[in-house]
């Protein structure tokens, strides 16, 4: 990273934070009196959507989308890719209102999490995975019948760019027992914008979303089939994104 690269990241971490803390505490002032579609634009919505253009504007990191086609009119449960924190900025600005699966120490982060626990997240215990999968459970499918989408990072954390984690089955029983679809994203983020370190590398971010994907029955064996499908098929556009060397199966929690 250049010399000038690095102070324009400098410049953007301290901007960045410095909206978390003017937007979390404005939202902690107006947002409890909100309605919550309207309360998911105020606090989620226009700060992620600003976090994608700061981005843009301070680190040079653009991006590009296909398969917005895909996207159906009824909310549904997304199964993404996870490489960095830039996915989580744009989905949350793209789809709303959304609940997403978050780790729940993230709810006690001065103002910012505050903010964020007005928004319904699926805040899970990760020290205790079976607890974990009984909340998304039920979280999830209350989410869903409130009309809201809800977001999945199914390799449980962010795994290195051209690598792949294993998917926890989660996302896919929460879709087949509420009779929805999946709705699976590829994306290159970590090449910019990587797990480790705080550097940022100017290029532009390819983001493919899926076609939705239905399972095929119901029960466990249906479940495994879809989480298996959604896998392959992230798992191939990753490769075709990221070049044939990427994709590499890791261990990961399952």
């Amino acid at each position: 990273m250049t010399t000038v690269q690095a102070i324009r990241t400098f410049l953007f971490y301290l901007l960045l934070s410095l909206s978390a803390f003017i937007w979390g505490t404005l939202s902690l002032f107006f947002a409890p009196f909100m309605p919550f579609r309207a309360r998911y634009r105020f606090i989620v919505w226009r700060w992620c959507r600003f976090a994608v253009w700061l981005t843009k504007v301070m680190v040079g990191i653009r991006y590009e989308v296909k398969g917005l086609e895909n996207v159906p009119e009824r909310p549904c449960v997304i199964l993404a890719k996870h490489q960095s924190t830039w996915e989580t900025f744009y989905l949350s600005g793209a789809f709303e209102p959304l609940s997403q699966v978050v780790k729940r120490e993230l709810l006690r982060v001065p103002f910012f999490g505050w903010a964020m626990a007005l928004m319904k997240p699926i805040a899970i215990d990760r020290s205790n995975p079976k607890a974990a999968l009984k909340q998304l459970a039920a979280q999830g499918d209350e989410r869903l019948k409130q009309g809201a989408w809800v977001l999945i990072f199914p390799e449980g954390t962010r795994v290195p760019a051209g690598q792949m984690g294993k998917f926890s089955r989660g996302g896919a029983a929460l879709a087949v027992n509420a009779g929805l679809p999946v709705l699976p994203v590829a994306h290159n983020a970590g090449s910019f914008w990587p797990k480790e370190g705080w550097a940022k590398y100017p290029g532009t971010i390819q983001v493919v979303i899926g076609p939705v994907m239905y399972a095929e029955g119901e029960g466990p064996r249906a479940i495994a089939e879809l989480n298996d499908r959604a896998f392959a098929w992230v798992e191939a556009t990753q490769r075709e994104i990221e070049g044939p060397q990427s994709a590499a199966a890791v261990d990961q929690p399952a």
